[in-house]
């Protein structure tokens, strides 16, 4: 079926429909990863934009469950190159093309990739449209228009847990409370693996709620950037600066800046990819992150907070990439905090790690030190 993409700007892409019929309006975003179009796809982070994958084959070693980064795919639409005819992996479970055939993924094939990327690295990210039904410029435009007048969209609503929910229960473990955004089953993962019990709250908890559960640590996880839930989350976390250690995670770093009075701005083309430097401004040392965010905080503002330190930048941008407050027992990073293989956890999360106060054994306990007192023996 004949398919066609409209940029807000005019430009016309067309391809085929592999799946799905009709329209979808969203933010286009490019991810430049080679692999990894499984846990991009189903990352809450996404939900409502339009995708391009700039990879230009996509699905050759199928999908598989496990790797499945939330309950289901939240984008509104995919754009590729060409889609894998097979799957090679030994763990696949079903091919690229059923998987978008199950999660109603509205996809666009045999589009020239490669121009609509340089579109929108001169230009800009701008909104979009996928459609199936027509190709008439105008009236897409028009859509477009009506779509973004509409005012900011409702995704946490969506993604976040309903009720508290425990995954992963060790009692003389940390206690870790998640603000859900749309925390990624790999995060939670890592914080088992360190022996950690997690919950994840809904978005809409209150303060005072928090701070009943007694957490020994509070993450405000990865999510949509533009959502109005974002305002609420904020005022949240405010009232909680200074009473329990706290991680951001990506927006959830932003949140953290918003609640600090730093303002947020957004970039041109944001950091979507799993190839980003960053370093310290001590150390001529660097790391390659994963990223996934169009916002970034403002330089300037953060200076004025005397006691909130930049700890890491971005090398190509120097955007800030991870801020910290001692005082304040306070971490948060704008990239993600990806296992280096295995689960095994981040240097972020040990990091968290150490913030958090050590609990006591009781004396019926062993004497083998828990992952979180290993982590603190480490610092």
């Amino acid at each position: 079926m004949k398919a066609t993409l409209v940029l807000e700007d005019g430009s016309l892409f067309e391809g085929v429909s592999i799946e799905g019929s009709g329209e979808r309006i969203g933010q286009v975003v490019l991810n430049t990863a080679v692999v990894g179009y499984q846990e991009i796809m189903t990352d809450p982070s996404n939900a409502g934009k339009i995708l391009v994958l700039t990879y230009p084959l996509i699905g050759n070693y199928g999908i598989a469950k496990k790797f499945y980064e939330s309950k289901r795919c939240w984008l509104a639409g995919l754009v590729i190159k060409e889609a894998s005819r097979i799957s090679s992996n030994w763990q696949s479970e079903m091919s690229f093309v059923d998987f978008l055939k199950k999660e109603g993924v509205l996809s666009i094939v045999d589009v020239d990739t490669r121009t609509l990327a340089t579109a929108i690295r001169d230009k800009g990210e701008m909104f979009g449209i996928i459609s199936t039904e027509t190709s008439n410029k105008p009236a897409l435009l028009a859509k477009i228009k009506e779509f973004r007048d509409k005012g900011e969209p409702r995704h946490i609503k969506d993604i976040s847990v309903k009720k508290p929910t425990e995954i992963g229960s060790f009692p003389s473990g940390p206690k870790i409370a998640v603000l859900d955004m749309g925390m990624l089953q790999s995060f939670t993962k890592q914080l088992n693996n360190l022996g950690c019990s997690v919950t994840l709250l809904p978005y809409d908890t209150d303060a005072k709620a928090i701070l009943a559960m007694r957490p020994d640590g509070l993450i405000i996880s990865n999510g949509p950037e533009e959502d109005e839930a974002i305002h609420r989350i904020t005022d949240t976390v405010r009232a909680l600066l200074g009473k329990v250690p706290m991680l951001g995670i990506s927006s959830g770093h932003e949140i953290l800046g918003l609640a600090l009075g730093v303002d947020r701005k957004k970039m041109a083309v944001g950091h979507h990819g799993v190839n980003y430097p960053i370093k310290s401004a001590t150390s001529y040392k660097g790391e390659i992150t994963v990223q996934n965010h169009s916002y970034v905080l403002n330089n300037g503002a953060l200076r004025s907070r005397k006691n909130v330190s930049v700890t890491m930048r971005n090398v190509n941008d120097n955007t800030i990439e991870e801020m910290e407050s001692k005082s304040m027992k306070l971490l948060s990073t704008q990239y993600y905090p990806a296992s280096p293989g295995f689960d095994e956890p981040s240097g972020t999360f040990l990091k968290f790690m150490k913030m958090l106060p050590v609990r006591k054994r009781s004396k019926t306990t062993t004497t083998k030190s828990t992952p979180q007192e290993a982590a603190h023996a480490k610092a």
